[in-house]
């Protein structure tokens, strides 16, 4: 009869046990749809059309980069944007049409300041 006892106590054990299991997943399958939310809701979308400008992100660079170095090359025109985020591209003069991820693109924003020279004359004080 204490060997029946025990043998209840076990199964009551292992059963907790499971349910404790449940929960942990699903709390975890919460917490991973609201963190999905939240990072949707942050998420910016490019609007890229063809015949923009943009800068092409050099993932390759790796060894000894240079801190002022930048990863960013460009500018090159879309020429063709294919579903499901790729895109074409080409050179400013018209040559070299190569394909891309769109995740590697960011658009290019051109200067439309006319920069003007000044010159200061310093004189010398005695």
């Amino acid at each position: 009869m204490n060997s029946d006892a025990g043998g209840v106590q076990r199964k009551l054990q292992l059963n907790e046990l499971e349910e404790w299991r449940m929960n942990a997943y699903e709390n975890n399958k919460i917490y991973k749809e609201k963190t999905k939310c939240w990072h949707d809701q942050r998420i910016s979308k490019k609007v890229l059309v063809v015949g923009q400008k943009v800068l092409l992100f050099n993932s390759r660079l790796r060894l000894f980069p240079g801190k002022l170095k930048s990863r960013w090359f460009g500018p090159f025109i879309i020429k063709t944007i294919f579903p499901y985020g790729t895109i074409e591209l080409m050179r400013e003069d018209g040559t070299d049409a190569f394909k891309v991820n769109g995740q590697r693109v960011k658009p290019y924003c051109e200067d439309e300041v006319e920069r003007q020279k000044s010159s200061l004359a310093l004189r010398e004080t005695s």
